[in-house]
């Protein structure tokens, strides 16, 4: 007797585990059914938005004076999409037209750029059979070389930046472009990473302590370097074009020069993201660029405040104990 309750206690749990995993897995599907243009956009057009709203909700705390909140319907805004969505892509066939078409149910006033680099594949192709606008280089620019390319070719008054081999649904893109509407000026995945293991990656250490040294510990872990996370134009004018190229650097820029950053939504990456290479050999070349990144960052953060940081040095006089 004593067994086969032991026996039906286990295949209730074993129930129960499954069905967490499906439900689980069915809230990360897309309202998108494949093979159909009929998108459901989920942000209304500038024309549906209201000019004019009072308080945060708007972006009016902390940055109406730049052009933030809800775009206007009128003069130069108009020629502009509301939303860019940046795609660089290097041999990613297979998921490109996932990833295109999620992004195109964002809203009805996007564009979305897909930099093809260094690929021998038809990814450019099917990005182009997806929807997009492709600019393509014969040579590898990396992730964070797509992005300021991007950038640079973007016209949208938001910037959103993902992965071409990672399909979001556009349910989990969208509320970075509404944090953005309402006045963030850097919107960033509330991702940071896998802080429970022993020991902690160094990638994981770095984006925790670059942000300690900026005064926001409030971010943890969330970081430029993640995917996804968007950017209003103004924050784009602050940080410069060019330090897109070193996301900690931009980071850095960013929460120095004034602007509004925010960890706005989580979307596990670290587990969504394929493991290209079960074994290696030797430092994942990968950690070391993105380390040295944050080493840019800090050197900047030192060069601008002073050897500190900016951070006091009390009452010890140094000098005297030359």
């Amino acid at each position: 007797m004593r067994k086969t309750r032991t026996t039906a206690r286990y295949a209730t749990q074993s129930k129960m585990t499954r069905r967490k995993a499906v439900l689980k897995k069915r809230r990360w599907k897309s309202a998108h059914k494949k093979g159909t243009k009929a998108y459901t956009f989920l942000i209304p057009s500038i024309q549906q938005m209201p000019e004019e709203k009072d308080g945060a909700e708007n972006g009016t705390e902390n940055g109406a004076e730049h052009g933030m909140g809800y775009p206007s319907p009128h003069g130069e805004d108009a020629q502009r999409p509301m939303l860019s969505v940046i795609i660089p892509a290097m041999n990613e066939e297979k998921t490109i037209g996932a990833v295109v078409r999620e992004a195109l149910r964002i809203c009805r006033d996007a564009e979305v750029l897909v930099i093809v680099n260094g690929s021998t594949d038809g990814t450019a192709n099917a990005a182009q059979r997806a929807g997009a606008r492709v600019l393509t280089y014969a040579e590898a620019l990396g992730h964070d070389g797509g992005r300021k390319v991007g950038a640079a070719a973007a016209r949208g008054q938001i910037l959103l930046f993902t992965d071409a081999d990672i399909a979001i649904p556009a349910e989990h893109l969208a509320p970075y472009v509404q944090a953005v509407l309402k006045g963030t000026d850097v919107a960033l995945n509330d991702y940071h990473g896998p802080i429970n293991r022993s020991p902690v990656h160094p990638v994981v250490e770095a984006k925790h302590m670059l942000n300690s040294i900026l005064a926001r510990s409030d971010l943890r872990g969330a970081s430029m370097t993640a995917i996804p996370h968007a950017l209003s134009r103004h924050g784009l004018e602050v940080m410069g074009i060019s330090s897109l190229e070193v996301p900690p650097l931009a980071q850095a820029k960013a929460v120095i020069g004034g602007l509004r950053v925010r960890a706005v939504h989580h979307v596990p990456v670290g587990r969504m993201n394929a493991i290209r290479s079960k074994k290696r050999t030797g430092p994942d070349p990968l950690s070391q660029v993105v380390l040295n990144d944050h080493l840019a960052a800090i050197k900047w953060i030192t060069d601008t405040l002073g050897p500190r940081g900016g951070y006091s040095d009390l009452h010890r006089v140094r000098s005297l104990a030359r």
